[in-house]
Parts: C-alpha cells; sequence; structure tokens
C-alpha cells in the first residue's frame, strides 16, 4: 500500500518535465485501511494494493491488480517528454542493466474498452534522454487524462474529480501536487490570460489619475484584470502572493508596489510604466532583478503630455528638458519626481502597447498549459512544449 511518497522536485522545461516522482493514474478505490496521522474522514479512501500482477524494475512500478484501473510510479527524479508520451526515470538504480519499459493508460476503466481506446498511452522507462529541463516544481506529478467518457457531467467526477480527490488524499496527504493532464480538451484550458495591475494612491505620488481607463483598456485588449492596492490593511502577503502568482503579468508605476514581482512565475511579464526622471532606480530595482528572475521585463515610458508636470511647470522647464541636470546629485530633488507627479496615460497609445504585452502574455499563458497539461492536445497558435 502507498501511504506517502517522499518527493521533492518536479522540473519541467521546454520540452519537457522533471519530478522526484511521477504517479499515473487516478482510481475509483473501493477498498480502504487506515492509517495512522490521517483524518478518519479521509481514511475511508486509503488505497490498498494486491501484490499480485506487479511490475516492477528498479524505481518503475506498475500494479495491475485492480479491476478497474492500473497504477503506476517512478519512484525518483523523472523526466516528462511531451512529444513521444514518454517518463523517463532519470539517475536509475540499475543504471547498467537493460533499459525496461512499462506502458499504461492513465484513466480508471480499463475494463471498458470502448473509453479506453480514446485514452493516449504512456511509456515510463529507465531509458537514457538527451533532452534538458530547465524549470523545477517542489512538488509531486500526477498523470491522469482528461478522455474517456469525460465531457459527461457524471463521468467528469466519477472518473475524474472523485478519482482524483481519492488519489491525492491517499498518497499525497497534506501535499500540493503538480496535476499533469493528459488527452486535455479546451474545457480545461484558462480563457484568458490573468494580469495584475497594481495601484498606487494619489497622496504618495506617481499615481495614474485615469486608473478606470487603463483598467478598461486592460479588459478590452483581453485580459482578466485583478486590482492590487498594496496600500489597504486586507492585502495580506498571503492574498498578494496567491494574486501575483496566479497571474500571467503584473503592471505598474514604478514603485515599492512592484516589488511583487518576486511573486511572478518564471517567463511571466512585467510592466512598468516609466515616469520622468526615475530611469535610473527603475533599472536598479526591478529591469535587472526581473531579469535575473527569469521574468519577460517590459518598459511603458510617459511621454510629455501623459505628465502632471508638464502643467506645474511647462513643457520646456529643465524639469522635464533634463531631469539628470535638475537633480545633479541632490537626491532631495528627486522629489519632485517621485512624490509631486502623477500621471494620465494616453489612452490609444497605451492600448497599442497592451497589445505587445497581451502578445507575450498570451504566449505564456499557452506555454504554461502545455506544461500543466503536458501530454494534452496542442492548442491552435500555442507553442507545443
Amino acid at each position: 500500500m502507498y501511504t506517502g511518497i517522499d518527493i521533492s522536485t518536479f522540473r519541467t522545461g521546454l520540452n519537457t518535465g522533471r519530478t522526484d516522482h511521477v504517479l499515473a493514474i487516478p482510481a475509483n478505490f473501493i477498498q480502504y485501511r487506515p492509517v495512522p496521522g490521517v483524518p478518519a474522514e479521509l481514511n475511508r479512501f486509503r488505497v490498498v494494493f494486491s501484490q499480485s500482477q506487479l511490475e516492477q524494475a528498479g524505481q518503475i512500478t506498475c500494479n495491475r491488480s485492480h479491476a478497474y484501473y492500473d497504477l503506476c510510479s517512478v519512484d525518483g527524479p523523472t523526466l516528462l517528454e511531451p512529444i513521444t508520451s514518454t517518463l523517463y526515470a532519470l539517475d536509475p538504480i540499475n543504471s547498467t542493466q537493460q533499459p525496461v519499459w512499462l506502458k499504461t493508460r492513465p484513466y480508471p476503466r480499463k475494463w471498458d474498452k470502448g473509453a479506453m481506446c480514446t485514452v493516449k498511452e504512456l511509456t515510463l522507462t529507465s531509458a537514457p534522454h538527451s533532452t534538458k529541463c530547465k524549470v523545477t516544481h517542489n512538488s509531486p506529478a500526477l498523470v491522469f487524462s482528461a478522455e474517456g467518457y469525460t465531457g459527461n457531467f457524471f463521468h467528469d467526477f466519477s472518473d475524474g474529480f472523485v478519482p482524483l480527490f481519492i488519489t491525492i488524499n491517499s498518497l499525497f496527504y497534506n501535499q500540493d501536487v503538480i496535476l499533469v493532464i493528459s488527452d486535455c480538451n479546451d474545457l480545461w484550458w484558462p480563457q484568458k490570460p490573468q494580469l495584475v495591475f497594481v495601484i498606487r494612491k494619489l497622496d504618495v505620488g506617481r499615481a495614474i489619475l485615469n486608473k478606470n481607463e487603463v483598467i478598461n483598456a486592460i479588459e478590452e485588449v483581453g485580459f482578466d484584470v485583478n486590482v492590487l492596492d498594496p496600500t489597504t490593511t486586507h492585502t495580506c502577503m498571503a492574498k498578494a502572493f496567491k494574486l501575483v502568482h496566479s497571474s500571467h503579468a503584473m503592471l505598474g508605476v514604478h514603485g515599492a508596489g512592484l516589488t511583487h514581482m518576486l511573486f511572478l512565475r518564471p517567463r511571466a511579464v512585467l510592466v512598468q510604466v516609466l515616469p520622468i526622471g526615475v530611469h535610473l532606480p527603475s533599472n536598479i530595482s526591478f529591469k535587472g532583478p526581473a531579469k535575473n528572475l527569469g521574468l519577460e521585463y517590459m518598459v511603458y515610458k510617459v511621454k510629455t503630455k501623459e505628465r502632471s508636470l508638464a502643467e506645474i511647470y511647462g513643457t520646456n522647464d529643465l524639469v522635464l528638458e533634463n531631469p539628470d541636470a535638475y537633480v545633479n546629485g541632490n537626491y532631495s530633488n528627486m522629489r519632485v519626481y517621485m512624490r509631486t507627479q502623477n500621471l494620465k496615460l494616453d489612452i490609444v497609445r497605451f492600448n497599442r502597447y497592451l497589445v505587445k504585452v497581451y502578445k507575450e502574455a498570451k504566449k505564456f499563458m499557452d506555454m504554461e498549459n502545455e506544461l500543466s497539461f503536458l501530454f494534452g492536445r496542442p492548442r491552435q497558435n500555442s507553442a507545443l512544449l
């Protein structure tokens, strides 16, 4: 019986995924056995395995004793290759022996030929490979198929959600799990890339005066927009992390709020709206770190007519003509740029720029979907990873 597995890494790259353990197939479990330390309401969902019909070769195991499903696992570092639907056991225990190859279809109706014939077959092997990984997740991976009879509401639960719930609570209790969906259909894909719009209060400077128009423009270009105000008391760290980490892009004016970029995932888009006079701190604080974090860094430089300083000083004043000369090493003069100026974005110009932002965010979303639904059908205009 599997009661938990020591797992530390799950890595995905341009054509691969890697995990320290991968498990293929959720199932409709009937038998159970209580496990110490697990709540009673979950113990009735624990899995019991028979040792009959057990195929095992080093790190790779397939138990085929159940009437409804096969349960196969790779116990150790594992690389997922979506093009060939192959899971490679890395650093196999018996690396000098002949490689093993096991096949399985990750769907819990193995007696039903009509359902199983539509489910893509996966290969588990200890054979060598030449593909490299680039991204790491610190969670186990669970592979299952969204083919068969899914798409029917009853079977979505009986063959999908309920088996997933049982499998995760049985084998990965109290752990985060990466769900790897084979044979994915469009119902599983998000419709819009998510963008977090970090706003600033008027009294702290560098606020966007026409923020409602900006939000409308962001939505019209195709984003699902979430507004983040770091100064509000109800914006706790956990909520901010959840909001930003699940997003494909973040946009805001240069300022402390953009530090939330630390919560973005690699290849997400960071858009810094850049007022006049702050180019040096913007590069040091956000441009360089964003690239080090693996983010797609973009900058929207405001024009003269988009700055409130033009109304105060005039377009020919030294404040606008040559900020470096105006500051001249005296940081107190920076207050004009940091605290006094606000912005009113040119919506027509900004909208043209948003199209570029959307393109990059959509690219990341498609890539993420291909990695999350690693063996699914590629969508039109999406990258096959």
